[in-house]
């Protein structure tokens, strides 16, 4: 495979020297740059927990005052059933039969 002269100085130009021990002034830099886009980070993400707390408790605010006549008519249409036919649980139903009498009802 023919490799061109050019294009491998061209991509030569970006490689790294041999790496050189760091100086206590460029620890130090990094140190507080670290620590400065750590703080950002948390900053941004206070802020977008308020805002994404903010717009839920809104939706649910406005879910609540829009469903509020439903409720209304679910709990008035719960009493007249309850009224009307007596109180309702819903389970099992285990029934004995009486040999003697048979399966009628």
């Amino acid at each position: 495979m023919y490799t061109d002269k050019s294009r491998m100085n061209f991509f030569q130009q970006f490689s790294r020297s041999p790496a050189q021990p760091r100086t206590l002034l460029q620890k130090v830099v990094a140190l507080i740059a670290t620590v400065g886009v750590f703080a950002v980070a948390l900053m941004f993400s206070v802020f977008l927990f308020a805002v994404v707390l903010t717009v839920g408790m809104a939706a649910w605010g406005y879910l609540w005052w829009k469903s509020r006549d439903l409720r209304k008519q679910m709990r008035e249409q719960q009493g007249r059933d309850t009224a009307a036919e007596g109180l309702v649980i819903e389970g099992e139903v285990i029934r004995e039969v009486d040999p003697r009498e048979g399966d009628r009802p």
